[in-house]
């Protein structure tokens, strides 16, 4: 199949015209799709795309180098917890979802809360809610073990050759980027009015060591990181879990009042699981199951499949809001960990049953939901393939930006806060309990089509993640763009109960007809909330691959 068939079979790629501020797409099969395909970047032999392009370019030399997709995506996620500390970290969790030997393959690489913690022992340090940054809501890190796991099963090449361009970044530095600089400044901000503990000390040491936040264009370097990334790989990450660096982090633990203790980090394993789907319009759209939100991504593709769209206008965004807000509110109600889970609850919100029944309930108006609080968070997304078929969906992420605060001395290993989303209510499906895994908001996405793959996405962002899983599949399936505008088109976001928000690239007359129908609209003229992502697809035939990444971020294709 030549890439001209592709684009027009596959996905029906349409050329477009703006008119009034709306996108009106103009599709004839028959037409050359080339002139809609500005920006979208082609290639056969390799792919990476993040948001970084210092590390995209890594990932890209290590397929050069004869790596495949699985080494270039754990190059990758390492280069990013340097080039890009404010949206990840080694203390992360991560998610993966890998096509190789001809199926798709999913790992869990979420850590679990310490063995020690409790919901009395939390609430008689005088919290009534979870806090957000400090000890309490650390939970063990899975991103190091990720990459053992990755490699050890997929990889070609050692770990130390795959790290090897993210320990040079840390060791000789490299020039901040807008987006980054942005967001590091913002934080350092933040941190500086609230973070006044002596715990978070090595954070300001670590990362604002001149007394501020590095500036756009200014050159940095962590040399504890580089020398921490280098153990990891010579050790494969045994030293972070039953080794020297674990200690470090224990001590940092003990020291300060922490959960943490020696064996939650000794016993740790990430777990290889079974991904999940749904049909959606003749494509099958995979996800990982619980504890990850993955499934209201397709819960709501299930309810919208009830409706038949052709352009985006007013009915088709007031019907993605409240099938969100349907999926949303099923799925904060049961997911946790599966441990934990009735999995036919997994069953019956992926059911036929439940689309059906909540497609009832959208009409013209604004739908109240069951309270539903939906944070903000840090992530990075990126995506790989290479010449033989392997491609990789990958997610990490400390959450909520650089996570807890925590950073464990002389390492520039920065803690995750994932345990803030725990609930001290012990009726709570996501109550937290020791050793237990909490509702997490990163997810990766992947497309297939009859059996065959056709590539991965996903976008980092806290809770607009399945929001974003969904405006994504529909741009792509329904309004038939291609993968570049299919990331540019402006977004939308459910907050809580009518509230929305929406980009200032949003069309206004849109807006104006949602806020008629209800909804308590506003316009966020910073796009940093509303996820930034990464798309490549594949041609089942050709093996021509096609990817784009978005303005919202820092982000770079890197190909050939």
């Amino acid at each position: 199949m030549s890439i001209e068939s592709f684009n027009s079979s596959h996905f029906s790629l349409p050329t477009s015209r703006t008119k009034g501020g709306v996108l009106i797409m103009n599709f004839d099969p028959s037409f050359n799709p080339y002139p809609s395909h500005r920006n979208v970047t082609y290639g056969k032999n390799g792919m990476v795309a993040t948001s970084q392009p210092l590390a995209a370019q890594a990932g890209l030399d290590i397929l050069k180098k004869g790596g495949n997709a699985i080494d270039a995506a754990i190059g990758v996620a390492a280069c990013l917890t340097v080039v890009e500390p404010t949206s990840n970290g080694i203390g992360g969790d991560a998610f993966a979802l890998v096509w190789t030997k001809g199926r798709l393959h999913g790992l869990n690489a979420s850590g679990p809360a310490p063995r020690s913690i409790s919901i009395e022992k939390v609430k008689a340090l005088g919290h009534e809610k979870m806090p957000t940054f400090g000890w309490i809501p650390v939970t063990v890190p899975g991103t190091p073990a990720a990459w053992t796991e990755l490699s050890e099963k997929f990889g070609k090449l050692p770990l130390t050759d795959v790290l090897e361009p993210a320990i040079k970044y840390a060791r000789e530095g490299y020039p901040i980027s807008p987006t980054l600089g942005y967001f590091w400044n913002l934080t350092y901000e933040f941190y500086k009015k609230k973070m006044i503990g002596t715990e978070f000390l090595e954070w300001f040491q670590t990362f604002a060591p001149n007394g501020r936040a590095p500036k756009v264009g200014e050159m940095f370097k962590s040399l504890s990181h580089g020398k921490t990334l280098e153990e990891i790989a010579k050790t494969n990450a045994e030293s972070f879990y039953r080794g020297r660096l674990g200690e470090e982090i224990i001590a940092a633990s003990q020291k300060s009042g922490g959960f943490l203790a020696h064996e939650d980090l000794a016993s740790y394993k990430p777990e290889w699981v079974e991904p999940v789907s749904v049909n959606y319009r003749g494509y099958d759209v995979w996800e990982l199951p619980p504890n990850g939100q993955g499934i209201i991504a397709l819960s709501a593709l299930n309810i919208l499949k009830e409706f038949s769209f052709t352009r985006e206008t007013v009915e088709a965004v007031h019907r993605q809001i409240e099938a969100l807000k349907l999926a949303f509110t099923a799925g904060k109600k049961a997911i946790s960990d599966p441990k934990t889970m009735d999995t036919k609850q997994i069953e019956y919100l992926l059911s036929e049953k439940f689309a059906k029944q909540a497609a009832g309930k959208i009409n013209d108006h604004a739908l109240v939901p069951e309270v539903c609080d939906l944070a903000k968070g840090g992530t990075v997304y990126l995506c790989t393939a290479d010449a033989h078929g392997n491609m990789v969906s990958y997610i990490q992420s400390n959450y909520m930006g650089f996570g807890s605060g925590i950073v464990i001395p002389d390492t520039g290993i920065a803690m995750q806060n994932r345990g803030a989303d725990f609930n001290l209510d012990p009726k709570h499906a996501n109550a937290l309990v020791g050793g237990k895994k909490t509702y997490h908001t990163i997810i990766p996405g992947f497309l297939t089509k009859d059996g065959k793959p056709l590539g991965p996405f996903g976008l980092m962002g806290g809770y607009m993640q399945p929001q974003g899983h969904v405006q994504l599949i529909m741009n792509t399936i329904d309004f038939t763009l291609n993968p570049q505008m299919a990331l540019d088109a402006p977004r939308f976001q459910w907050l809580e109960g009518k509230k929305i928000e929406v980009e200032k690239s949003f069309p206004t007359h849109i807006a104006k007809a949602l806020a008629m129908r209800g909804h308590d609209v506003k316009v966020t003229l910073q796009s940093g909330s509303f996820g930034r992502g990464q798309i490549i697809w594949r041609d089942p035939d050709s093996g021509v691959l096609a990817g784009a990444t978005e303005s919202r971020c820092d982000g770079s294709i890197a190909v050939y």
